[in-house]
């Protein structure tokens, strides 16, 4: 993932948008060194929310569905790892 500034983003909009859209590029946007914004591609978007969905399918079947903050973010990182590896194989 390539780190911009937002600075950098006003000056070079377009630049990032093509090399987004045709090298599928990823860019890390921040404000005052803090991280304030993704740019993917819209089928990476989409394949995240895909797995995303699967997994909550999953865990709202589970009896004692109740989960922690910890456990709500290792779910959505491994939503997060399942969608790169499906984009991989595709």
């Amino acid at each position: 993932m390539i780190t911009v500034t937002t600075m950098e983003v006003r000056k070079r909009m377009g630049d990032i948008l093509n090399r987004v859209a045709l090298r599928g590029d990823e860019y890390l946007v921040e404000r005052k060194g803090k991280p304030l914004a993704v740019v993917m591609p819209v089928e990476k978007a989409a394949s995240i929310r895909r797995a995303a969905r699967l997994r909550l399918g999953d865990w709202l079947a589970r009896p004692n569905a109740a989960m922690t903050d910890t456990e709500a973010m290792t779910l959505a990182n491994s939503a997060r790892r399942a969608a790169r590896t499906s984009k991989r194989a595709s």
